[in-house]
């Protein structure tokens, strides 16, 4: 909780796979929306930087897999919620 915040999101590689622990968070879902474009837009940089393909490139690319992903999901996975 450095400078007051709070930490809402962890995501690991598990064997091969995604795991994520997280909270809710906000009070309205679409502000996820908003967390995921940036989270975006910081992976594209961190492309452009290591791999010397162009930000938008990265970005658009991301952007591709990310609707790929949302009409045809590979793993629905499961959620559990702890209180």
């Amino acid at each position: 909780q450095e400078f007051g915040g709070q930490e809402i999101l962890r995501a690991f590689i598990v064997e091969g796979g995604l795991s994520v622990s997280l909270i809710r968070g906000f009070d309205r879902p679409e502000t996820w929306g908003l967390l995921l474009m940036d989270l975006a837009r910081h992976a594209s940089r961190i492309y452009a930087t290591d791999d010397g393909i162009s930000e938008a490139e990265a970005f658009e690319r991301i952007l591709r897999m990310f609707e790929a992903e949302r009409l045809r999901p590979t793993d629905l996975g499961a959620t559990s919620m702890i209180n």
